[in-house]
Protein backbone atom coordinates (compact mmCIF):
# COMPACT_ATOMS: atom_id res chain seq x y z
CA UNK A 1 0.00 0.00 0.00
CA UNK A 2 1.36 4.01 -1.06
CA UNK A 3 0.02 6.95 0.13
CA UNK A 4 1.00 9.54 -2.54
CA UNK A 5 -0.52 11.76 -4.92
CA UNK A 6 -2.79 10.46 -8.11
CA UNK A 7 -0.37 8.47 -10.84
CA UNK A 8 -0.45 9.38 -14.36
CA UNK A 9 -2.85 7.19 -16.42
CA UNK A 10 -1.64 3.91 -17.11
CA UNK A 11 -2.76 1.92 -20.46
CA UNK A 12 -5.02 -0.46 -18.47
CA UNK A 13 -6.78 3.32 -16.99
CA UNK A 14 -10.77 2.93 -18.67
CA UNK A 15 -11.89 5.14 -20.58
CA UNK A 16 -14.20 7.22 -19.79
CA UNK A 17 -18.26 5.59 -20.46
CA UNK A 18 -16.34 2.39 -20.98
CA UNK A 19 -16.84 0.05 -17.82
CA UNK A 20 -14.24 -1.68 -16.92
CA UNK A 21 -14.93 -5.21 -18.26
CA UNK A 22 -12.39 -7.33 -16.39
CA UNK A 23 -9.16 -6.35 -14.37
CA UNK A 24 -5.89 -6.20 -15.44
CA UNK A 25 -3.39 -8.84 -13.84
CA UNK A 26 -2.67 -6.40 -11.03
CA UNK A 27 -5.13 -3.20 -10.78
CA UNK A 28 -4.32 -0.24 -9.32
CA UNK A 29 -7.02 0.67 -7.05
CA UNK A 30 -6.86 3.97 -5.16
CA UNK A 31 -8.93 3.31 -1.65
CA UNK A 32 -10.96 6.31 -0.56
CA UNK A 33 -10.83 5.50 3.26
CA UNK A 34 -13.93 7.67 3.63
CA UNK A 35 -13.96 9.94 7.19
CA UNK A 36 -15.71 7.96 9.45
CA UNK A 37 -13.27 5.04 9.01
CA UNK A 38 -10.12 7.83 8.92
CA UNK A 39 -11.55 9.26 12.10
CA UNK A 40 -13.26 6.48 14.47
CA UNK A 41 -12.16 2.96 12.83
CA UNK A 42 -8.84 2.94 10.63
CA UNK A 43 -8.77 -0.95 11.14
CA UNK A 44 -11.00 -1.20 8.25
CA UNK A 45 -9.39 0.91 6.14
CA UNK A 46 -6.09 -1.58 6.98
CA UNK A 47 -8.78 -4.70 6.90
CA UNK A 48 -9.61 -3.23 3.07
CA UNK A 49 -6.11 -3.21 1.80
CA UNK A 50 -5.01 -6.54 2.75
CA UNK A 51 -7.95 -7.92 1.16
CA UNK A 52 -7.32 -6.06 -1.97
CA UNK A 53 -3.79 -6.89 -2.09
CA UNK A 54 -4.76 -10.74 -1.01
CA UNK A 55 -7.28 -9.97 -4.09
CA UNK A 56 -4.28 -9.07 -6.28
CA UNK A 57 -4.37 -5.28 -6.26
CA UNK A 58 -2.02 -2.58 -5.97
CA UNK A 59 -3.17 -0.36 -3.50
CA UNK A 60 -2.75 3.27 -3.45
CA UNK A 61 -4.56 6.18 -1.08
CA UNK A 62 -4.38 8.89 -2.86
CA UNK A 63 -4.04 12.50 -0.86
CA UNK A 64 -5.96 14.53 -2.90
CA UNK A 65 -8.85 12.53 -1.28
CA UNK A 66 -11.16 14.13 1.63
CA UNK A 67 -15.04 13.86 2.12
CA UNK A 68 -16.90 12.44 -0.43
CA UNK A 69 -19.59 14.91 -0.23
CA UNK A 70 -22.71 13.76 1.28
CA UNK A 71 -23.36 15.72 4.62
CA UNK A 72 -23.35 18.70 1.78
CA UNK A 73 -25.46 16.91 -0.29
CA UNK A 74 -28.07 15.52 1.74
CA UNK A 75 -28.28 19.63 3.58
CA UNK A 76 -28.92 20.71 0.35
CA UNK A 77 -25.72 22.34 -0.66
CA UNK A 78 -25.52 21.82 -4.03
CA UNK A 79 -22.31 24.48 -4.64
CA UNK A 80 -20.18 22.87 -1.79
CA UNK A 81 -20.65 19.27 -2.85
CA UNK A 82 -20.24 19.86 -6.27
CA UNK A 83 -16.36 21.42 -5.40
CA UNK A 84 -15.61 18.47 -3.42
CA UNK A 85 -16.68 16.20 -5.87
CA UNK A 86 -14.31 17.78 -8.02
CA UNK A 87 -11.70 17.43 -5.92
CA UNK A 88 -12.64 14.12 -5.49
CA UNK A 89 -12.52 13.08 -9.14
CA UNK A 90 -9.12 14.65 -9.64
CA UNK A 91 -8.25 12.70 -6.90
CA UNK A 92 -9.43 8.92 -8.41
CA UNK A 93 -9.13 9.24 -12.05
CA UNK A 94 -5.88 8.12 -12.99
CA UNK A 95 -6.69 4.33 -11.16
CA UNK A 96 -7.87 1.73 -12.88
CA UNK A 97 -10.50 1.35 -9.72
CA UNK A 98 -11.90 2.89 -6.51
CA UNK A 99 -12.85 0.66 -3.69
CA UNK A 100 -14.55 2.09 -0.62
CA UNK A 101 -15.55 0.28 2.65
CA UNK A 102 -18.86 1.86 2.72
CA UNK A 103 -21.86 1.33 0.44
CA UNK A 104 -23.09 4.46 0.45
CA UNK A 105 -19.76 6.85 0.27
CA UNK A 106 -19.65 4.35 -3.35
CA UNK A 107 -22.84 5.29 -3.59
CA UNK A 108 -22.53 9.07 -3.44
CA UNK A 109 -19.17 8.84 -6.44
CA UNK A 110 -21.03 6.32 -8.50
CA UNK A 111 -24.63 7.08 -8.67
CA UNK A 112 -24.82 11.08 -7.92
CA UNK A 113 -21.71 12.79 -9.37
CA UNK A 114 -22.69 12.55 -12.45
CA UNK A 115 -25.95 13.97 -11.75
CA UNK A 116 -24.33 16.26 -10.18
CA UNK A 117 -22.29 17.17 -12.58
CA UNK A 118 -25.01 16.70 -15.93
CA UNK A 119 -24.88 20.31 -16.32
CA UNK A 120 -21.18 20.70 -16.78
CA UNK A 121 -20.44 18.70 -20.08
CA UNK A 122 -16.61 18.30 -19.61
CA UNK A 123 -16.68 17.47 -15.61
CA UNK A 124 -19.93 15.05 -16.68
CA UNK A 125 -17.61 12.76 -18.99
CA UNK A 126 -15.18 12.44 -15.90
CA UNK A 127 -18.10 12.06 -13.23
CA UNK A 128 -19.03 9.36 -15.36
CA UNK A 129 -15.82 7.77 -15.83
CA UNK A 130 -14.81 7.60 -12.02
CA UNK A 131 -18.35 6.42 -11.22
CA UNK A 132 -18.04 3.49 -13.37
CA UNK A 133 -15.08 2.09 -12.17
CA UNK A 134 -16.11 2.94 -8.29
CA UNK A 135 -17.19 -0.10 -6.20
CA UNK A 136 -17.40 -1.21 -2.67
CA UNK A 137 -15.44 -3.52 -0.94
CA UNK A 138 -17.39 -7.04 -1.30
CA UNK A 139 -19.06 -5.68 -4.48
CA UNK A 140 -15.37 -5.55 -5.74
CA UNK A 141 -14.17 -8.48 -4.40
CA UNK A 142 -17.07 -10.93 -6.06
CA UNK A 143 -18.30 -9.02 -8.62
CA UNK A 144 -14.96 -7.74 -10.65
CA UNK A 145 -12.09 -10.21 -9.27
CA UNK A 146 -13.96 -13.21 -8.64
CA UNK A 147 -13.37 -14.13 -5.12
CA UNK A 148 -15.76 -16.33 -3.74
CA UNK A 149 -13.47 -17.40 -0.99
CA UNK A 150 -11.28 -15.74 2.17
CA UNK A 151 -8.58 -16.91 4.64
CA UNK A 152 -10.26 -16.00 7.85
CA UNK A 153 -11.69 -17.94 11.12
CA UNK A 154 -14.10 -15.82 13.20
CA UNK A 155 -16.00 -18.57 15.82
CA UNK A 156 -19.19 -16.96 16.51
CA UNK A 157 -22.82 -16.65 15.34
CA UNK A 158 -23.34 -13.56 13.59
CA UNK A 159 -26.35 -11.53 11.73
CA UNK A 160 -25.49 -9.15 8.79
CA UNK A 161 -27.55 -6.29 8.40
CA UNK A 162 -27.95 -4.35 4.93
CA UNK A 163 -27.06 -0.86 4.75
CA UNK A 164 -29.81 1.00 2.87
CA UNK A 165 -27.37 2.58 0.27
CA UNK A 166 -25.35 -1.02 -0.20
CA UNK A 167 -28.77 -2.63 -0.80
CA UNK A 168 -30.79 -0.29 -2.54
CA UNK A 169 -28.43 1.36 -4.99
CA UNK A 170 -25.20 -0.60 -5.07
CA UNK A 171 -27.69 -3.93 -5.41
CA UNK A 172 -25.32 -5.72 -2.27
CA UNK A 173 -27.08 -8.54 -1.44
CA UNK A 174 -25.41 -11.87 -1.69
CA UNK A 175 -21.54 -10.37 -2.29
CA UNK A 176 -21.15 -9.71 1.79
CA UNK A 177 -22.53 -13.26 2.68
CA UNK A 178 -20.96 -15.05 -0.18
CA UNK A 179 -17.18 -13.70 1.17
CA UNK A 180 -18.58 -14.54 5.22
CA UNK A 181 -19.76 -18.32 4.00
CA UNK A 182 -16.25 -18.90 3.37
CA UNK A 183 -14.84 -18.30 7.02
CA UNK A 184 -14.20 -21.03 8.49
CA UNK A 185 -15.80 -21.02 12.17
CA UNK A 186 -18.66 -18.60 11.30
CA UNK A 187 -22.37 -19.53 11.94
CA UNK A 188 -24.81 -17.20 10.01
CA UNK A 189 -28.07 -16.34 11.73
CA UNK A 190 -30.86 -14.43 10.40
CA UNK A 191 -32.38 -11.10 11.04
CA UNK A 192 -35.76 -10.25 10.83
CA UNK A 193 -36.39 -7.04 8.65
CA UNK A 194 -32.68 -7.58 7.97
CA UNK A 195 -33.32 -4.73 4.93
CA UNK A 196 -34.84 -2.56 6.99
CA UNK A 197 -32.62 0.93 7.99
CA UNK A 198 -31.14 1.24 10.77
CA UNK A 199 -32.15 4.85 11.55
CA UNK A 200 -28.90 6.40 10.90
CA UNK A 201 -29.12 8.11 7.14
CA UNK A 202 -26.43 10.18 7.78
CA UNK A 203 -27.62 14.02 8.66
CA UNK A 204 -30.85 12.41 9.30
CA UNK A 205 -30.65 11.26 13.00
CA UNK A 206 -29.46 14.63 13.41
CA UNK A 207 -32.33 16.18 11.92
CA UNK A 208 -34.85 13.82 13.26
CA UNK A 209 -33.22 12.36 16.15
CA UNK A 210 -36.73 10.73 17.65
CA UNK A 211 -37.78 9.02 14.54
CA UNK A 212 -33.90 7.90 14.61
CA UNK A 213 -34.04 6.32 17.59
CA UNK A 214 -37.69 4.73 17.22
CA UNK A 215 -36.29 3.38 14.03
CA UNK A 216 -33.12 2.09 15.51
CA UNK A 217 -35.26 0.51 18.80
CA UNK A 218 -36.61 -1.91 16.09
CA UNK A 219 -33.48 -2.60 14.47
CA UNK A 220 -31.84 -3.48 18.01
CA UNK A 221 -35.10 -5.69 18.88
CA UNK A 222 -34.48 -7.71 15.72
CA UNK A 223 -30.65 -7.91 16.53
CA UNK A 224 -31.30 -9.13 19.51
CA UNK A 225 -33.92 -11.84 18.81
CA UNK A 226 -31.79 -13.38 16.00
CA UNK A 227 -29.32 -14.65 19.10
CA UNK A 228 -26.12 -13.52 17.18
CA UNK A 229 -22.63 -12.94 19.33
CA UNK A 230 -21.87 -10.28 16.91
CA UNK A 231 -23.70 -7.97 14.28
CA UNK A 232 -21.81 -6.93 10.61
CA UNK A 233 -22.22 -4.53 7.99
CA UNK A 234 -20.52 -2.59 5.52
CA UNK A 235 -21.19 0.69 6.36
CA UNK A 236 -19.87 2.26 9.43
CA UNK A 237 -21.83 4.90 9.79
CA UNK A 238 -24.92 2.23 10.16
CA UNK A 239 -22.52 0.10 12.52
CA UNK A 240 -22.08 2.90 15.19
CA UNK A 241 -25.29 3.65 15.05
CA UNK A 242 -26.28 0.36 15.87
CA UNK A 243 -23.31 -0.31 17.94
CA UNK A 244 -24.37 3.20 20.49
CA UNK A 245 -27.91 1.67 20.52
CA UNK A 246 -27.22 -1.53 22.11
CA UNK A 247 -24.64 -0.16 24.10
CA UNK A 248 -27.25 1.97 25.62
CA UNK A 249 -29.48 -0.85 26.38
CA UNK A 250 -26.70 -3.18 28.28
CA UNK A 251 -26.92 -5.56 25.27
CA UNK A 252 -23.65 -7.96 25.15
CA UNK A 253 -23.52 -8.38 21.44
CA UNK A 254 -20.43 -6.93 19.87
CA UNK A 255 -20.48 -4.94 16.60
CA UNK A 256 -17.76 -5.32 13.19
CA UNK A 257 -17.37 -4.24 9.87
CA UNK A 258 -17.72 -7.13 7.71
CA UNK A 259 -14.24 -6.41 6.23
CA UNK A 260 -12.42 -6.70 9.71
CA UNK A 261 -14.06 -10.89 9.84
CA UNK A 262 -13.31 -11.56 6.53
CA UNK A 263 -9.48 -9.78 6.59
CA UNK A 264 -8.73 -12.15 9.89
CA UNK A 265 -8.38 -9.05 11.81
CA UNK A 266 -11.09 -9.25 14.12
CA UNK A 267 -9.46 -9.71 17.36
CA UNK A 268 -9.02 -6.08 18.62
CA UNK A 269 -12.00 -4.63 20.67
CA UNK A 270 -15.18 -3.96 18.77
CA UNK A 271 -16.99 -1.04 17.60
CA UNK A 272 -17.26 1.13 20.56
CA UNK A 273 -15.32 -1.05 22.93
CA UNK A 274 -12.75 0.69 24.73
CA UNK A 275 -9.18 0.23 23.07
CA UNK A 276 -6.69 -1.82 25.43
CA UNK A 277 -3.46 -0.71 25.74
CA UNK A 278 -1.25 -3.05 23.45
Amino acid sequence: MTIQDAPPPTESTPSPDVPPTAPPSAPHVALFVTCLVDLFRPSIGFATVKLLEDAGARVSVPEGQTCCGQPAYNSGDRKSTIAIAKQTIKALEPFDYVVAPSGSCAAMISHHYPELMRADTPWAKRARAVALKTFEITQFLTDVMKIDTVTARFEEDVAYHDSCSGLRELKIKTQPRKLLSSVDGLHFKELMDEEGCCGFGGTFCVKYSDVSNRIVDRKMQAIEASGAETLLAGDLGCLMNMAGKLSREGSKIRVRHVVEVLAGMADGPAIGEPQTDD
